[in-house]
């Protein structure tokens, strides 16, 4: 599945995982990527791989929105996300 993602200035998407792959392709902004234990810096060209049941996250560490297109494989399906309260 391809999904379209933003997240605005000084924010991040909750930790997570997902029993798929994912591939993060960085349209615009910059920030920072969270693949427990790592993390990287990011920014537009950048192309991030998350293996599967990976804890991870995305962090806009800049002024402007951080946007990003999200590819999954296999597709999204909800009871593949684990999200901790």
């Amino acid at each position: 599945s391809l999904a379209w993602a933003r997240v605005p200035a000084r924010r991040s998407t909750r930790p997570h995982r997902l029993a798929s792959s994912e591939v993060y392709y960085i349209l615009a902004g910059e920030g920072e990527m969270h693949i427990e234990p790592e993390k990287k810096t990011i920014g537009p060209g950048h192309v991030v791989y998350i293996p599967p049941g990976s804890r991870q996250w995305i962090e806009n560490t800049g002024q402007d929105e951080l946007r990003f297109l999200c590819i999954v494989d296999p597709a999204w399906r909800p009871e593949d996300e684990e999200v901790p309260a």
